[in-house]
């Protein structure tokens, strides 16, 4: 089968080569899945879990990518283990619990986009960041793929949502549901005021200079990694996501009927996928990798 392999940690995605591998046998509680579509996250080429398996001991060449859209007996989409092979790919194994049905009406890249970007949202909205409906919420990167899954999300369940972005954002921020939108070239961010919870995918001097916006009680959460930032008088959560079948098919039901969108950027073959994802173009939304077409 075709696949997209790294060897070298120090490459980055110069580094990404598309081989031919035999295709993967299922383990105990394994399913294989023909994978149609696939998501891939760059930071994945600084995670150790790439690099070695939970014995620490090195497993490459590693297959990236670990959301997929594909067929089992039936559709299924879902995230696959950090520390296997993963979904770049046109088979991956993964445990059958990761998976949840994906309905005949949505498309595949569609699918395969939702997995990392809807469950970091839902996680750290819901699980770690504790909203509550007429909250405010500060999403940064609010057109990218988490942050227009965190908007959308926020809306939904009430919440009044401030996105930030470059200038070219706006409009997409805006039609993701943002009800305002600063631009952090040339807004200044501290004019927003205070909010019960900033999603933060950007980190640095952002992250520090929006946990002082934090009200009381209110919660700073991360995806960037640990940090030592915390709002005066609330919490700072710093989490990474986890499969969970539930979040899934509850995200995919907000799909079917309409209450989120996904946010694709560019789709390409896996014949192109080395070059997708070593473009140094600006990417708009998820970059999705159609296995078979």
């Amino acid at each position: 089968m075709k696949a997209i392999v790294v060897t070298d940690q120090a490459a980055g995605t110069a580094g990404m080569q598309l081989v031919q591998r035999a295709e993967p046998q299922a383990a105990i509680n394994d399913v294989v899945v023909e994978v149609h579509a696939a998501g891939f996250v760059n930071t994945e080429l600084e995670w150790p879990s790439t690099w070695a398996d939970r014995a620490f001991r090195e497993r490459t060449p590693s297959i990236l990518g670990h959301e997929l859209a594909g067929v089992v007996t039936a559709l299924g989409y879902g995230l696959a283990d950090w520390h296997r092979d993963g979904t770049l790919a046109e088979y991956v194994a993964m445990e059958a619990r990761n998976l949840a049905p994906l309905p005949g009406s949505v498309d595949f890249a569609a699918g395969a986009s939702l997995p990392i970007s809807g469950l970091t949202a839902w996680q750290g909205l819901f699980q770690h960041g504790r909203f509550q409906a007429g909250q405010s919420v500060l999403a940064h990167g609010a057109a990218g793929a988490v942050g227009s899954m965190v908007t959308q999300l926020a809306r939904e369940a009430g919440a009044y949502v401030i996105g930030t972005g470059r200038a070219a954002d706006r409009q997409k921020a805006l039609d993701f549901g943002a009800n305002e939108f600063v631009d952090l070239d040339n807004d200044k961010l501290e004019e927003v005021g205070g909010v019960d919870l900033v999603f933060d995918v950007i980190g640095g001097d952002i992250q520090k200079r929006s946990a002082a916006l934090i009200r009381a009680g209110g919660t700073l959460v991360t995806v960037v990694g640990p940090t030592d930032i915390r709002p005066a008088d609330g919490l700072t959560v710093d989490f990474v996501v986890e499969a969970d079948r539930g979040q899934l098919s509850e995200i995919i039901k907000r799909v079917c009927d309409g209450r989120l969108r996904a946010n694709i950027g560019k789709v390409a073959t896996l014949d192109e996928a080395v070059a997708a994802f070593s473009s140094t173009e600006r990417r708009t939304g998820k970059t999705v990798i159609r296995a078979r077409q």
